[in-house]
C-alpha cells in the first residue's frame, strides 16, 4: 500500500481528526486508456491533466530535477511543483550537445537545456492554445494558457488534458521559430522562494538512490578485486566460501571473484575467505615516486599549444623582471557518500539495469557487453546518485554487475562495493606538473606568461575522439580560457601517461590550472609590489563580468583593511564552466596552526534559474575544495593504492568548515555552468593568503604534505 494512501486511510478511520491536505485525483479508467499528449521528447499530458517532465539529466544532488523542469514550467505557465518528474531512459534523443553524448556533467545540464526545454514549453503551449481555438472556435491570440488551464472570453477554461487529444491531432511546429517570453516575463526562472521538488522525498527516506533499488527475489554479490588495479584472476580456492551458509555462487568474472548470497554480509563474508592469486604485470611497480617520474619526463616532450598571442619567447626576454615556478597537485579519489554499486538481471536475452550513472549510454555498452546480450535488449533504470562528481562517468561496476547476473540468469544480483574496494578501485583525479614563467616591465606590468601543463589525459582514455593534435580540450580548462589580458601569452599541455587510471573528478582541470595560475599571479603581483586584487583588475579591462565579481568580492571581505599581525587574506579569479567567479579566502594564526576562519564568494552565472542553487552550489563546492587543499592525496605503493577509507582519506571535519558568504552577481547573460565552480579557487586563495601570512609559499598539495598544519 503506498504510504500517502495509507496516511489517508488511517486518519479516516481515526474519526474526528480533519487534516486538509491535497491527494491526486484518481485516474479514471476511460482517461488512463487514452493515449498521453506527447509533443516531444520531454513532455507527456494525460487527459487527467497529469504533466510529466522526462528529465535529460540525473539528479545527484546538483538540483537538476528541479533547474529543467524550471525552464519547462516557465513557458508551459504551469507551476513547477505541479510537474511529475520521470528520470530519461538510455536514448540518443537525450543527448547533450555541448558533451556529444547522453551525460550529465561539465556543469553543462542548465546550459544546454536553456532554449531546448524552453522551446519544448513554449512549443507545447502554443499548440495548447490552437486546440483550445479549434475547440472554441476562436482565434488562438484571443486565448491566454496559466497554471495548466486554457482560459477564453466569457469565462470559457478547459484543462490542457482536457485539449490533449486535439493538440495531438495538430502538426508540431519548428522548435527553433517559437516565440520565447523575455527574461522580464519570467516569473519562476530566477524565483527565489522555490523550493527544491526532490527535499520531501529526501525527508521522507524514499528509495531514491542507487543503492536503495530492490527487486523480488534479489540476492546480493561482494567482489574481490585485484589489490593492483587492473590485475585478472590466474587462480582461486572458494572452498571456504562455498561453505559459508547462505552463499548461492561464486563466480569468476576475469577482473574479480563474486560472491552471490542471500544478504549482503554474509557475500562479504565469503569473499575475503576466498584465497585469489592475481595477474597484475607492470602495474605492481606503479608508485607515487614512478609517477612523479613520468611527469618530469614530459617536461622534456613537444607540447602542444592550447593558446597563444604574441610572442612569449621575446617577451620574456624583454622584461625587466622574469619568475619562474613550479607547481605540483596530487592525485584525488572521488570518495562519493554512495560507494559504487549496481542491480542487474539478466534473462531471456534482456538485461535490466538499476543504478547511478552520469552516462546512461556507457551504462547500457558496458551491460550489453558483459552480461552477453545486444544494447538494444539492455534497460537503464537510473537512480538518483548519492555523489558522483565524475565516478559515475565510468560504468565499470555496472559490467561486473552484468557479468555475474549473467552467471545466475533469472535473479536479480545487487553488486556493492564497501568503502575499501571504492576508494581504492577509483579513477583518480589525475596528478599534474605545471611551470609557469613570467615577465613583468619596468613599471611592474604583466607582459608575457608562458605555461605548460603535464598530466594524464582522462579523455585519451574515455572518449578518444575529443583529443586532436595531442590536445585534451579537458585539459585546458581554466587555461586556455584565462581572463587576463597579456601581450605575450601561451599555455600548453603535455600528455603523459603515468600507469595510473585517471577520471574526471570535480570541476575536472579547472582546479589545477587555477591553483598554478591563480598562486603565480600573487607571486608575480608581490615581485611588481602591487596589491594582488589591484594587479588582477589592471588584467580585466576586457571582461567586464570578471573585474564586477572581483571587485564585489574584494568589498565583501573587506580588502586593504587592517589585518593585524594573526590574519592574512587571499584571492583566487577566473572564468570557470560559463560562469564569473572570485574568491577570498581568510587564514588566521592560532598558536601552532591555521585555521581557514572564512571564505567569500562572488559569482556571476549569467541568469541564476535557481538562486537558492547557486547558493547551495558554491558551498558544496567550497566544501570539496577545501576538503581537496588541505589533506587529501592518493599513495600507491607496489602498485597498490594505500587509502582505504576515511581514517586516511580524510573528510573535512564540521569544526574545520569555514563561514562562507556568497553573493550573487547578476549580469543577465546566459546561464553558465554551476555545480563544480565553487571548487577550483579554494586552493589558490588559500595559498595566496598562507604566503601573506607566513611568508612560505605552497606550490604542491596537499598543505599537509607542505608543512602547512591547518587545525
Amino acid at each position: 500500500m503506498e504510504r500517502r494512501e495509507f496516511l489517508r486511510l488511517s486518519l479516516t478511520a481515526a474519526g474526528g481528526l480533519g487534516i486538509a491536505f491535497h491527494l491526486p485525483l484518481a485516474r479514471q479508467p476511460a482517461a488512463a486508456a487514452a493515449a498521453p499528449f506527447a509533443p516531444n521528447a520531454w513532455l507527456r499530458i494525460d487527459p487527467d491533466n497529469r504533466i510529466t517532465f522526462v528529465c535529460p539529466s540525473n539528479e545527484m544532488g546538483q538540483d537538476v530535477h528541479t533547474a529543467l523542469a524550471t525552464l519547462v514550467a516557465e513557458e508551459l505557465e504551469v507551476p513547477v511543483a505541479s510537474l511529475v518528474i520521470e528520470q530519461a531512459p538510455a536514448a540518443a534523443v537525450y543527448t547533450n550537445a555541448m558533451l556529444g553524448g547522453q551525460l550529465t556533467g561539465g556543469s553543462t545540464s542548465v546550459r544546454d537545456a536553456w532554449l531546448k526545454l524552453r522551446q519544448a514549453g513554449a512549443a507545447t503551449r502554443g499548440l495548447l492554445l490552437e486546440a483550445a481555438g479549434r475547440t472554441w472556435k476562436l482565434d488562438s491570440k484571443l486565448l491566454a494558457a496559466s497554471g495548466g488551464h486554457v482560459t477564453g472570453p466569457g469565462g470559457k477554461r478547459l484543462s490542457y488534458g482536457a485539449l490533449a487529444a486535439t493538440a495531438a491531432s495538430l502538426p508540431a511546429p519548428d522548435l527553433d521559430k517559437v516565440a520565447l517570453k523575455s527574461p522580464s516575463d519570467f516569473t519562476q526562472i530566477g524565483s527565489p522562494t522555490q523550493k527544491r521538488l526532490d527535499t520531501p522525498a529526501k525527508l521522507r527516506g524514499d528509495r531514491l538512490f542507487g543503492i536503495d533499488a530492490t527487486q523480488p527475489g534479489m540476492v546480493y554479490a561482494a567482489l574481490a578485486q585485484s589489490p593492483v588495479i587492473g590485475g585478472t584472476v590466474q587462480a582461486v580456492d572458494d572452498r571456504k566460501a562455498r561453505a559459508i551458509p547462505g552463499v548461492r555462487a561464486v563466480v569468476n568474472i576475469g577482473d574479480g571473484v563474486a560472491v552471490v548470497a542471500d544478504h549482503f554480509w554474509t557475500a562479504k563474508k565469503a569473499r575475503d575467505a576466498l584465497q585469489v592469486k592475481w595477474l597484475v604485470g607492470a602495474a605492481g611497480a606503479v608508485s607515487n615516486d614512478s609517477v612523479a617520474r613520468a611527469l618530469e619526463l614530459g617536461t622534456g616532450k613537444a607540447a602542444a599549444i592550447a593558446r597563444e598571442s604574441g610572442d612569449v619567447a621575446s617577451g620574456l626576454n624583454q622584461a625587466s623582471r622574469k619568475l619562474e615556478a613550479r607547481y605540483e597537485l596530487p592525485m584525488l579519489a572521488h570518495v562519493a557518500l554512495e560507494p559504487m554499486n549496481c542491480l542487474a538481471l539478466v534473462a531471456n536475452g534482456t538485461c535490466d539495469i538499476w543504478t547511478s550513472t552520469q552516462y546512461p549510454e556507457g551504462a547500457r555498452a558496458a551491460a550489453a557487453a558483459r552480461g552477453g546480450v545486444k544494447p538494444e535488449s539492455v534497460r537503464i533504470h537510473p537512480q538518483f546518485i548519492g555523489g558522483g562528481f565524475g565516478r559515475r562517468l565510468e560504468t565499470d561496476a555496472i559490467g561486473q554487475a552484468a557479468a555475474i547476473a549473467k552467471a545466475v540468469p533469472g535473479v536479480p544480483v545487487k553488486l556493492i562495493w564497501t568503502r575499501e574496494d571504492d576508494t581504492t578501485h577509483d579513477y583518480y583525479r589525475p596528478a599534474s606538473l605545471h611551470t609557469l614563467e613570467g615577465g613583468l616591465d619596468k613599471y611592474g606590468n604583466l607582459v608575457a606568461l608562458h605555461h605548460r601543463m603535464v598530466s594524464p589525459s582522462v579523455t585519451a582514455r574515455a572518449f578518444p575522439a575529443f583529443v586532436k593534435d595531442g590536445l585534451d580540450p579537458f585539459m585546458t580548462e581554466g587555461a586556455a580560457n584565462l581572463t587576463y589580458a597579456i601581450p605575450h601569452f601561451r599555455t600548453s599541455t603535455v600528455i603523459q601517461d603515468t600507469g595510473v587510471r585517471v577520471g574526471y573528478w570535480r570541476s575536472v582541470s579547472h582546479a589545477l590550472n587555477a591553483f598554478a595560475f591563480e598562486s603565480f599571479m600573487d607571486e608575480l603581483a608581490s615581485a611588481a609590489g602591487k596589491d594582488p586584487v589591484a594587479f588582477r583588475l589592471a588584467l580585466l579591462g576586457s571582461q567586464p563580468r570578471q573585474r564586477a565579481v572581483l571587485d564585489k568580492v574584494a568589498a565583501m571581505a573587506g580588502w586593504g583593511g587592517p589585518a593585524g599581525r594573526d590574519r592574512a587574506l587571499g584571492v583566487a579569479s577566473m572564468e570557470c564552466y560559463g560562469t564569473h567567479v572570485a574568491t577570498v579566502a581568510e587564514v588566521r594564526r592560532q598558536g601552532d596552526k591555521l585555521r581557514c576562519e572564512r571564505i567569500w564568494v562572488a559569482v556571476d552565472p549569467g541568469i541564476a534559474v535557481r538562486p537558492d542553487q547557486v547558493q547551495a552550489q558554491i558551498v558544496s563546492g567550497v566544501i570539496t575544495g577545501l576538503t581537496g587543499a588541505l589533506k587529501n592525496r592518493i599513495t600507491i605503493r607496489d602498485g597498490q593504492v594505500q587509502e582505504t577509507n576515511f581514517h586516511q582519506f580524510e573528510p573535512l571535519r564540521l569544526a574545520q568548515a569555514p563561514r562562507i558568504d556568497v553573493a550573487i552577481v547578476a549580469s543577465g547573460a546566459g546561464p553558465g555552468g554551476m555545480g563544480e565552480v565553487g571548487t577550483p579557487l579554494v586552493a589558490p586563495a588559500l595559498a595566496n593568503a598562507v604566503a601573506r601570512l607566513t611568508g612560505k609559499r605552497v606550490r604542491s598539495l596537499p598543505f599537509s604534505a607542505a608543512g602547512v598544519n591547518f587545525g
